[in-house]
This record gives structure tokens, sequence and C-alpha cells, in this order.
């Protein structure tokens, strides 16, 4: 009786600590990243009551890649939403990865996305979603307040129904 007890109280942790249900702080995180053009972003660099969508990925991922394609087949649909894309690859080792990430699928000739690292040290945005699985997408408001977490590969139309919240 008292193994099943502590099997239970593991499985309970395990599927608590691997939870990406989002935040328990709906701002938007600290995070300080460095874009292709050798410049630190911060969220001090948003607009204001423009909504904003951070997006947690991997150049490498292939659901991240399909999801950047089906976001500049629909950008018109997201308005002036700023759109945050933040990777954690090292940017001493793996820059050049990011460069090609952003030049591969034509991201310059958008003004409303910003792509950027946040390296392999602080991952402060990682940590604050507690991101498990790329792509991982936060929704904010025009007021920069949490609307919705898609800790999974969402369609594109519930994006674009999120920023319309």
């Amino acid at each position: 009786m008292k193994s099943l007890y502590l099997f239970l109280l593991f499985i309970g942790i395990t599927f608590s600590a691997c939870s990406q249900d989002g935040p328990a702080n709906k701002n938007i995180p600290p995070y300080k990243i460095l874009t292709t053009d050798s410049t630190y972003v911060t969220p001090a660099n948003l607009k204001k009551n423009v909504p904003v969508m951070l997006i947690y990925f991997a150049p490498d991922c292939p659901h991240c890649q399909h999801l950047t394609e089906q976001l500049t087949k629909h950008i018109k649909e997201f308005g002036n939403t700023q759109i945050v894309m933040i990777t954690f690859f090292d940017p001493k080792t793996q820059f050049r990865a990011i460069t090609k990430f952003v030049k591969d699928y034509g991201l310059k000739k958008y003004p409303n996305i910003t792509v950027g690292t946040e390296g392999r040290v602080n991952i402060v945005v990682q940590r604050f979603y507690q991101v498990v699985t790329t792509p991982y997408e936060a929704v904010y408001d025009k007021s920069h307040q949490l609307v919705k977490v898609f800790p999974k590969i969402p369609e594109v139309e519930d994006l674009v129904k999120a920023i319309k919240k």
C-alpha cells in the first residue's frame, strides 16, 4: 500500500512538473534577446497598445519551420501584432542557424517580426513558461496581459482568434 501511495505521488509530481499550462504571472517575461542584427531587444522595445505574440522556437525544429511558413502566409491576419520569436540557441556557436532561419523564411521583410536568442545561459523565457517542447506560443493583448498560451502546435486560425480577443 505504501509503495502504491509513493508511486501515485511520483506520477502527480511528474505531470505537474512537465505541465505547459502557462505562467502564473500574466505579464510579458523580462527577456533580453540578441537579434540577427546584433542588437539586444527587451520588452521595453515593444510598442504600447499593440498585441504581442511570443514564440519560443528552435530553428532546426520542423514544427517551428512549418509554423513560421504559416505565419508568413497569413501575416496580414495578424495586423499590427508584434511577433517576437525567441530561441535558446547559443549565440557563439549557433548564430548562423538563427540568421539562416531568418533568411530562409524572409523574416526581415516583416517589420512586426523580431527574431533573437536568449542563449543557453539565462533562458529566462524558457523558465518563465516552463517550455518543454517547441514551438510554444504566448499571446498578449494590447495591454500586454496574457490572453492564451499554446504549448502544442496551434492552427494559425487559433492564433489569430487569440490575437483578436
